[in-house]
């Protein structure tokens, strides 16, 4: 009896698998979506739909970001409450004096999500430091800590520190200490020394040389947004925080990233991750972390089912949150063990 069991479960769980799949598969063939890759993870069973392309993961890359700067806090090189001025002494005046790391990686930090020169800089193909420079002269739009708004240029900001601390260019610390060591071997901050069109192109309109497939952009590297990676790589960045086996980050460390850091404000965030229920799938427990992708991406995992889904897709999330990442989402949040 109890093996009947388990093969009806096994059939039921594979059976699910199998409907969020088609849902990907049934989106590119309609044309709604030009290349998707899904990957899904529950216990031991694993299924997969176009794993290994290249996709530029957007937002995605703020939670690796982040995992940078609390290695350096694992290592005692910083502290989350140190002022951002004590490592970037520029960013100084007004309220800026009381902003800390922590509202950096907690979008608290009242930075704006992108700057006011956002498109110019992009026109004329700026570099990052000059996307800095702004950033620690922009206005804030609340005081620091007071409430939680959405903020690229704070991951912007706590790139930058780790950056000066370690002396190192981001992307190469990334790769050297966070990417190797999690396995993820397809995953780069920036193009990482591949050609565009080895990569997965994003739905865009017009020909701008500061778009999404730009040279320019692809290759900037933008701490917020510009990691690239298959689906399976994404899920083994997510595996790391289910596990906590305490190789790279403490188990600690871990725990705080992926649960509600802002208490008292109107908003739940993580270290880097989104927490909040119900950003997910409409089923997926309290405990769910993950994030979403501006180009059409999104990775989440649940530690009650013990459940990761990666989606990553060429299409804007302003066109396929709704029609694709969230119902396939939905769907995989009903499997149960």
């Amino acid at each position: 009896m109890i093996l009947r069991r388990h093969l009806f479960l096994m059939a039921l769980q594979r059976g699910r698998f199998d409907g969020a799949i088609e849902m990907v598969r049934a989106a590119k063939k309609a044309g709604q979506v030009r290349s998707a890759a899904l990957y899904i993870r529950q216990g031991k069973y694993t299924a997969v739909e176009s794993p290994g392309g290249i996709y530029l993961l957007a937002s995605i890359t703020k939670p690796m970001t982040v995992a940078a700067v609390m290695l350096l806090s694992d290592r005692g090189q910083l502290r989350l409450d140190d002022p951002v001025v004590k490592f970037i002494p520029e960013f100084k005046g007004s309220d800026r004096a009381a902003m800390t790391i922590r509202h950096l990686v907690t979008h608290s930090s009242g930075l704006p999500d992108m700057l006011p020169e956002n498109e110019s800089l992009r026109r004329r193909h700026a570099p990052l430091p000059e996307w800095v420079a702004l950033t620690c002269r922009t206005k804030l739009l609340f005081k620091p800590g007071s409430e939680v708004k959405y903020q690229s240029m704070g991951i912007l900001l706590a790139a930058e520190i780790v950056e000066r601390i370690t002396k190192t260019p981001l992307r190469d610390f990334l790769a050297k200490e966070i990417f190797k060591p999690f396995g993820m071997r397809t995953t780069s901050l920036g193009l990482g020394g591949r050609t565009i069109p080895a990569t997965e192109q994003c739905e865009v309109t017009g020909n701008d040389d500061w778009n999404w497939n730009s040279p320019y952009w692809r290759n900037l590297g933008v701490p917020w947004g510009g990691a690239h990676s298959a689906a399976a790589d994404v899920a083994r960045f997510l595996e790391v925080f289910l596990n906590r086996d305490g190789k790279v980050l403490k188990p600690e460390t871990m725990a705080a990233m992926v649960s509600n850091q802002t208490r008292g404000l109107n908003k739940p965030w993580g270290l880097g991750f989104m927490v909040e229920q119900g950003t997910f799938g409409k089923r997926c427990s309290i405990a769910t972390f993950g994030h979403y992708g501006s180009t059409g991406t999104v990775a989440w995992a649940d530690p009650k089912t013990d459940t990761i889904c990666v989606l990553l897709t060429t299409k804007p999330a302003d066109s396929s949150r709704a029609n694709l990442l969230g119902p396939v989402s939905d769907r995989v949040a009903e499997i149960s063990l």
